[in-house]
């Protein structure tokens, strides 16, 4: 069993990574029975489908720590994963993938994705990244708790400031301009294409 060293804490690159699964976490328990198929700022998701697209991200990811490759996995994920309980289906998701990701040296591995081999590093910092992405669209289809923890959205900022635009990949729509002085998660929005909202 892997045991977490809170001495490591500080260094700990699976932290936010934690803290973004919980801020998702934290969201979900909002939302209500009515709520499922309310639209949100991802095109052509509802409240639902974006819960499944995060709850599949999580469950993908001890097999790729494992060193399966997408084929391997094949269509395992596909579909519908959340059954008849959408919550209880994203946390033991979640669980998994921070349990996968406490065993040691699991960011040194070589995860095989869609588009190349990348350093378990790498995928981590890709997972939080969305996560934190994730939950600001989820807050906004249930219209609860729109702001995020400063410290997520400036991992994220500095994370997606590196990717340029990815509107090109289908995973987000253009960026969109903003002010000069705006906010840290108004610049991080806007970079995955969404429109903050005082």
């Amino acid at each position: 069993m892997a045991h977490r060293n809170e001495h490591r804490r500080p260094a700990d690159r699976g932290t936010p990574h934690a803290e973004a699964l919980a801020a998702f976490t934290e969201r979900i328990r909002l939302v209500t029975p009515g709520q499922w198929d309310a639209p949100t700022p991802c095109t052509d998701w509802s409240v639902r489908d974006l819960v499944n697209h995060l709850t599949g991200e999580q469950l993908w990811v001890p097999e790729l720590l494992m060193g399966a490759t997408i084929s391997e996995v094949g269509g395992r994920f596909d579909g519908d994963v959340l059954g008849d309980d959408p919550v209880a289906a994203w946390t033991a998701a979640a669980d998994a993938a921070l349990e996968a990701f406490a065993v040691p040296g699991a960011t040194e591995l070589t995860v095989h994705l869609s588009f190349g081999d990348v350093p378990g590093q790498y995928y981590l910092d890709q997972l939080t990244t969305d996560a934190v992405v994730h939950s600001w669209d989820l807050a906004e289809g249930i219209g609860r708790r729109t702001r995020l923890p400063e410290e997520l959205v400036d991992f994220a900022l500095a994370q997606f400031s590196g990717y340029g635009d990815l509107s090109g990949s289908g995973l987000f729509d253009p960026p969109l301009p903003v002010a000069g002085d705006a906010g840290p998660q108004t610049r991080l929005l806007a970079l995955a294409g969404r429109r903050d909202r005082p």
